[in-house]
């Protein structure tokens, strides 16, 4: 399984970036594809997933309503358009794919991770 992300980088306050993760080698239909940020001397916490089958989405408190992951079965992607964005969004993105639960996303639940892209508001 390979997870490579695109995107990321620098935008100021209020500004708008996007994330794309190509994904490839799952074999079950429905699964879970989330996107996780660690900030320096921060956790790495969950930020939005969406289940590949269904397309329902979950978006952690600090970014509903300026996020929005959708996935693309077609092209085997997920993407995540970030807007309005905010200081505090500064940090690694990560892609990441789990069997388990789409909400909460946990880390410990991840089977499979990108390699993270930078995202400095």
């Amino acid at each position: 399984v390979q997870l490579v992300e695109s995107g990321g980088g620098s935008v100021q306050t209020g500004g708008s970036l996007g994330l794309s993760c190509a994904f490839s080698g799952y074999t079950y239909s429905n699964y879970c594809m989330g996107w996780f940020r660690q900030a320096p001397g921060k956790q790495r916490e969950g930020v939005a997933g969406v289940y590949t089958g269904g397309g329902i989405t979950y978006y952690a408190d600090a970014v509903k309503g300026r996020f929005t992951v959708s996935r693309d079965n077609a092209n085997n992607t997920v993407n995540l358009m970030m807007n309005s964005l905010k200081p505090e969004d500064t940090a690694l993105y990560y892609c990441a794919a789990t069997y388990a639960s789409c909400w909460p996303l946990r880390v410990s639940g991840v089977d499979y991770w990108g390699q993270g892209t930078q995202v400095t508001v």
